[in-house]
């Protein structure tokens, strides 16, 4: 290998190893519409076996943010991948695509082989959950800009729906029904302010979690839940008008996107139980509600907006896909999102 690289701080050999090390992983996300293998300069992806009529595809990307810190700090780096995956994947979901392959970028201060093993061994997971195969991606080794310790992943996403099925705020209604679909738990929102309660705190990620048996960093790195499965059984039914991925800017930011100008969201926060963790850092961190609700999910990951007839039809198939819906409020004439009950 390049001496001079080398001096540089850049190992080709663990890029080499890397590569090695994470193709098991790749592999296993693999689907039939996925041509050739890992190392081209560019994945190959053959549509020509679908029957769309009239297909759009869909792409999304994203970051996982500052929970890459807590994930640093723990020395885990095996469910950080999922993350990327489903802060991506869920964003198309939400618009009635159904993923087909997915790319990463990891950059790192130094190439650790394990480390980068671990984190694709994430990002695989993720594909596998949600459908999509990992075709491709980057390692860039970047010493200077990232401590030897220090790593950023990002991912790129593409879906394709039946351009007639797409969900449309457009068709939202006053009157409609607004049905919650539970979060894994904080999932990639809102760590700066989690870090900084946990740092007030004096606790350490190794420390014990109130009332658990787990540690601090166990549950605040719990994977983002993927919506995929969850919305794939209402794509051609049109029981689901439209549909919100709670992600950055919480509750109070994510519903409206769904909605057409002229309408609002009355949310009934009495209609579920706010998760532990939301209740700890509510309490640890003196946090308003409109903190709570405009940074953080609150155990609601997704919400869907139905017609009253369809309520039941809806709920019925999420229970029976093991899920635990609530109906936490209705469409409103007005704008923006407002809330009602006891806790608001």
């Amino acid at each position: 290998m390049s001496k001079a690289y080398e001096s540089a701080g850049v190992n080709i050999e663990a890029g080499y190893e890397g590569v090695r090390r994470i193709k098991k992983h790749v592999e296993s996300t693999r689907r039939p519409e996925v041509l050739g293998g890992l190392g081209s300069f560019g994945g190959l992806f053959d549509l020509s076996s679908f029957s769309y009529k009239e297909p759009v595809l869909v792409s999304g990307t994203d970051g996982v943010g500052t929970k890459l810190l807590i994930a640093q700090e723990m020395d885990k780096h095996d469910t950080i991948g999922i993350d990327a995956v489903a802060m991506c994947v869920n964003d198309i979901v939400v618009q009635g695509a159904s993923p087909l392959f997915f790319l990463d970028y990891l950059a790192l201060g130094v190439n650790d082989p394990e480390v980068v093993e671990q984190v694709v061994s994430g990002i695989a997971e993720g594909c596998r959950q949600s459908g999509a195969a990992l075709i491709g991606g980057e390692t860039a080794e970047m010493p200077g800009l990232y401590k030897p310790e220090e790593y950023d992943v990002a991912g790129f996403v593409v879906g394709i729906a039946e351009k007639s099925q797409l969900f449309d705020p457009n068709n939202v209604t006053e009157g409609d029904v607004l049905i919650g679909v539970p979060s894994s738990g904080v999932h990639s929102n809102g760590f700066s302010l989690v870090r900084k309660i946990i740092n007030e705190q004096g606790l350490t990620w190794g420390d014990s979690f109130d009332g658990t048996e787990k540690s601090v960093g166990e549950v605040f790195i719990e994977p983002t839940r993927i919506y995929v499965k969850t919305l794939q059984p209402f794509f051609a039914t049109g029981k689901v008008v439209a549909a919100a991925h709670i992600t950055g800017g919480g509750l109070i930011e994510n519903i409206p996107r769904m909605l057409p100008d002229g309408l609002g969201a009355k949310i009934n926060v009495d209609a579920w139980e706010l998760p532990t963790v939301f209740q700890w850092l509510v309490e640890k961190g003196n946090l308003t509600q409109t903190d709570l609700y405009e940074t953080f999910n609150a155990g609601i990951g997704l919400v869907l907006t139905v017609k009253d007839s369809d309520v039941e039809d809806v709920l019925g198939t999420l229970r029976d896909n093991g899920d635990v819906p609530v109906v936490i409020g209705e469409v409103v004439r007005g704008s923006g999102v407002t809330f009602k009950g006891e806790k608001a």
